[in-house]
């Protein structure tokens, strides 16, 4: 596997620590993590894009990095973290990139695809639908109290006193519930030690003001598990009502912590998505020496016409069950 390196990357006036791999001149793909995790959680994605000639690009976000921590929850308006993102591929000069993410990475991802689709390749939100989709879901009683725990995370102070508590004991037990594999709450558990829970709430305190969620024309890979404690099918399956592009929704037989339980399928479906939207080549140079070829004499044949590509028609929403996929229990409050 290719090697993985850490760096402080300068946006929008904050640093954001940042797993990066991959050649410079690989096709950029930036990975957006969620609650209550960190851009660790992509590690090894990371590894696997660079190995296969993508450049990785996973930030720890707003919240989540020592030196991206603002304390107020108006920090954490959507305008403010899309501003993140956006700044950090500008940092490291990528115009165009490939956009995954997950949980609240995946709600950035809709909102960053919808109202910038021109520095988007190609979508891939794992586990998180549409936001306009999951608004229509919250009017019924299943999805609302799926999503209840939100409320509990608004409330000032509260939340991150009970779940700190113990060494995290608390959160801890949600995130093991609703299945989330030991060591990777271990890890998020150090990580939380270092920058504390108030940034990541922060995220539900303020994330949802100044949302502008649009229709997303970009090519979009939806993967969802059927298992998923916080995410249920209502929601999984309107959001194909918010993409007019090109659009792939794969179920999978799994549950909320795909990048961990479901890492092969997961890298297997995004590699297939990735390989299908490579950026677009450069126009060749047009230079001095080929203007006189231009210009053919009368008598001659005329030259053939260009060949004219039509625009790829929008797939069909794909459902791809995988019967080997782990099947997580539903529950828990972290998500």
């Amino acid at each position: 596997m290719a090697a993985v390196e850490q760096r402080e990357i300068e946006a929008n006036g904050l640093r954001f620590e940042t797993l990066l791999g991959g050649p410079d001149g690989g096709e950029a793909v930036i990975l957006l993590h969620g609650y209550p995790q960190s851009g660790e959680a992509w590690r090894d994605t990371v590894k696997w894009l660079a190995t296969n000639g993508y450049r990785g690009i996973a930030p720890s976000l707003r919240g989540y990095s020592p030196g991206a921590n603002p304390p107020d929850a108006s920090d954490y308006r959507m305008p403010e973290l899309v501003a993140d993102v956006l700044g950090i591929a500008s940092a490291l000069r990528v115009d165009r990139f490939h956009l995954v993410g997950h949980d609240w990475g995946g709600a950035l991802a809709w909102v960053i695809a919808g109202n910038h689709g021109d520095r988007v390749l190609s979508l891939t939100v794992v586990s998180t639908p549409h936001p306009l989709a999951l608004a229509e879901a919250l009017r019924r009683p299943a999805q609302a109290l799926r999503s209840s725990y939100m409320s509990f995370f608004r409330i000032g102070r509260v939340p991150e006193a009970m779940l700190s508590f113990g060494n995290f004991a608390s959160q801890g037990l949600g995130a093991r519930v609703s299945g989330q594999p030991r060591d990777a709450w271990r890890r998020d558990r150090e990580h939380l030690r270092r920058v504390g829970l108030h940034g990541p709430l922060n995220w539900y305190r303020g994330a949802t003001r100044g949302i502008r969620p649009q229709r997303v024309s970009v090519p979009t890979l939806y993967i969802w598990g059927r298992h998923d404690p916080f995410i249920g099918r209502r929601a999984a399956e309107r959001t194909e009502n918010f993409v007019s592009g090109e659009y792939t929704f794969v179920e999978l037989n799994a549950g909320h912590w795909i990048a961990e339980r479901n890492a092969e399928q997961l890298q297997r479906l995004l590699g297939e998505h990735l390989e299908a939207h490579h950026a677009p080549a450069p126009a060749p140079p047009t230079t001095p020496e080929a203007a006189p070829a231009a210009a053919a004499p009368a008598t001659a044949d005329p030259p053939p016409k260009a060949a004219r590509k039509r625009p790829r028609k929008p797939r069909q929403p794909k459902r791809k069950p995988d019967a080997e996929s782990d099947a997580e229990p539903a529950g828990g409050a972290a998500g």
